[in-house]
Formats: structure tokens, sequence, C-alpha cells
């Protein structure tokens, strides 16, 4: 059994519990270390500084593997408020696949999502009269710098609000922001290391 902390992270508040910036940035960032008093614990991935949702932790090394590594494709739910007033041609174009920068991006679901009843964001974000808005729920099993902005601009419709509601079967349901609440997770039973084979032992040629 291992323990599984889950964060909803405000806006602007590192994911990380110290502020590595370089001397160059003016003012110190709110970190983990501002909201999580619990020892001995790390991330078990990333989350922007500028988006907002859920953030794993645990102390337990298989887990956050489990949890982080790209390998095992864990699905992760976003909330993405756009620019826009998203098509179905930018959907399915989200769904297909994106090519960005650093090559395209695998399949994913992506639905039209009414307004969700969530907190407001301080500071809120910048509405333009001219330009209506729209929500689309995304789930990726990847987790590219910054891969849900750029997929969406990428078809045309800029991220203005990201909330991470999913990762694998963890959500945010009744988290509120700031909040974090601990879970007992039962990992799977690892494999038994394979045994090795011993070489036959070489043979000497006889002697005449």
């Amino acid at each position: 059994m291992s323990e599984l902390v889950l964060f909803n992270k405000p806006f602007h508040v590192l994911s990380q519990f110290t502020d590595q910036a370089d001397s160059g940035h003016h003012g110190a960032r709110t970190t983990l270390a501002d909201w999580i008093r619990v020892p001995g614990i790390y991330p078990a991935g990333r989350l922007d500084y500028d988006s907002e949702g859920l953030l794993l932790l645990t102390g337990d090394g298989a887990l956050q593997h489990r949890i982080a590594s790209p390998t095992n494709k864990m699905p992760k739910t976003y909330w993405v408020q756009v620019e826009g007033d998203i098509t179905d041609t930018a959907l399915d174009a989200l769904a297909a696949g994106v090519t960005l920068k650093d090559g395209l991006t695998r399949p994913a679901k992506a639905n039209r999502l009414g307004e969700p009843d969530v907190w407001p964001r301080t500071p809120p974000v910048r509405h333009r009269e001219s330009i209506p808005t729209s929500w689309i729920e995304l789930t990726i099993t990847e987790g590219r710098n910054r891969q849900v902005r750029r997929m969406t601009a990428a078809v045309g419709f800029p991220t203005l609000r990201l909330i991470r509601y999913r990762i694998g079967n963890w959500t945010l349901d009744g988290l509120s922001p700031g909040q974090y609440r601990t879970v007992t997770v039962h990992l799977p039973a690892g494999k038994p290391p394979a045994k090795r084979r011993r070489k036959p032992a070489s043979r000497r040629p006889s002697r005449p």
C-alpha cells in the first residue's frame, strides 16, 4: 500500500516545493510548500505555473513512476476554455493528432463541454466582448511541455484557461483550490525477477 496526495493546484503556483528561478525573476513565486504540509512527498508529473487543477504527489518511487512515466500512457483529462466557438473540424483534428514542432501528438479524446461549475480564477480570465469563448474536454495520454495549449493553438483556438480534472482514476471531485486529501493506493504486485540462465561450461579440446 502507498499513500497518494491529491492536490487542487491553484493558478500561479509552481508544481514544486522551492522556486529555483534565476535571480532575474521579479518577486518570489508561490510553491507547493505554501499549501502542503506533508513531509517526504514529491510531484508525480507536473502542471504548468499558469494551469490549475489536479496534481498528484507521493513518496513512493514505484507509484511515482507508474503515474508519471510516458511509457505507461496514463490518461489525463483537461477542461479547457478556448478563445472562439470551437468547431467540429478543430475537435476532429485534436482527436486525430496535431502536428507540433516536436512531432505528431497521439490520438486524443476531444469533446465540447458546457461551462463547468468551477471556482472563479484569480485573477480572472480577460474577456473580449467581440470574441466568444467555449469549453472543451480533452483527454491525452502523453505529457509534452505545454502540450494542451500548443494543441488548441495549432487548430486555431488559443487556450484561455486550463484545468486538469482527471489523472487515471483520480479526479478533482470534492477539492477546492488549495485543498488536498490523501488516499491509499494498492500497487499491483511486481513481476518476479527473471532467472538467469547459466551458460554451459566451455569444454577444452582434449590433447592428443
